[in-house]
């Protein structure tokens, strides 16, 4: 495997992207100001520290693009992957934008490939801060010819996990319609001025039998309040997550989920919960699914599994 390092002075993503092989690249400790796109496969991007290594911009929604439209939730990450078995650790990916209701959504992650891991990384921005491809079917359509090729189109499903995270923001910070799995990660709630907030936004079709697993997580209150903040909505009708076992502090809202705004996603959505340790009196909506046992032992089987295999 060919090793590459590099420095804040370097441009991340054309060094990576001229690799045509699988790769470690470590970065060492400093502040890469810089937007970056990862189009090889196969490669490990390995920070000097996780809190010191840093790769930070601040686009946004409502930032005029150099076409002369809005940036749009989709283009203003600051690190988006699209090579296929990217992993990353021990880094810091953040978006600087601090003003999300006057700027819009501010994407620090956006992983548009198939497979992807990351352990031991922070990413932190405030509404939208990672997104899980595909896209809804809806939007594949909406953006033809918006969002580059390689970055909208997916054809079967995309498995993502995560490992010792650290993921923070305040309005659907986490994204998306990817098989994806959370473990040990610390999901923390900012606030940015707005009274509510939410945490996974799935939009999971109804073919998908499997959406977003927060396994072991916990949930921290980075500044919302008591009981503000909501574990997930669903972005589309049939948005799945799951949470097992995770440890809830008391900014999190007692009913647990919401429907959206005014739709029926209640009736649709596929959010399920087991062995959660509350901070407070929770008081479930009753289209939340408590599992049974043996149905937790079996997803947690399955997280297992697939942890086990990525560990580099």
């Amino acid at each position: 495997m060919k090793t590459l390092y590099l420095t804040p002075k370097d441009d991340i993503g054309q060094a990576i992207n001229a690799l045509t092989e699988p790769a470690r690249v470590y970065l060492s400790a400093g502040i890469y100001r810089q937007k970056t796109k990862i189009c090889a496969n196969n490669v490990i991007i390995t920070g000097e520290n996780r809190e010191t290594t840093v790769i930070s911009y601040g686009d946004h929604a409502r930032k005029i693009h150099a076409d002369g439209q809005e940036y749009n939730t989709f283009r203003t990450y600051t690190l988006c992957v699209t090579g296929e078995g990217v992993a990353l650790e021990n880094l810091t990916v953040e978006n600087t934008t601090q003003n999300p209701a006057e700027a819009g959504q501010c994407v620090a992650l956006s992983v548009n490939a198939k497979k992807f891991t990351a352990e031991n990384v922070n990413l932190v921005s405030t509404q939208d801060t990672l997104f899980l491809y595909p896209f809804p079917d809806d939007l594949v359509v909406r953006y033809r010819g918006f969002i580059p090729r390689d970055e909208l189109y997916c054809e079967g499903g995309s498995l993502h996990s995560f490992e010792n995270c650290r993921i923070s923001g305040t309005v659907d910070f986490i994204f998306g319609c990817a098989e994806a799995y959370f473990r040990n990660c610390e999901i923390v709630s900012l606030y940015d001025g707005r009274p509510v907030g939410y945490v996974a936004a799935p939009a999971h079709s109804l073919k998908q039998e499997r959406g977003f697993c927060f396994y072991e997580c916990v949930f921290t209150d980075g500044g919302g309040g008591k009981a503000t903040n909501f574990l997930a909505r669903p972005w589309r009708d049939f948005g799945k997550c799951t949470f097992i076992k995770c440890k809830l502090g008391g900014h999190i809202a007692p009913e647990l989920f919401d429907k959206w705004n005014d739709t029926e996603r209640d009736k649709t959505a596929r959010f399920e919960y087991y062995g959660l340790e509350c901070g407070f009196k929770p008081a479930p909506v009753d289209w939340g699914t408590p599992l049974g046992g043996d149905v937790a032992r079996n997803i947690i089987k399955r997280a297992h599994a697939i942890f086990t295999a990525n560990k580099r």
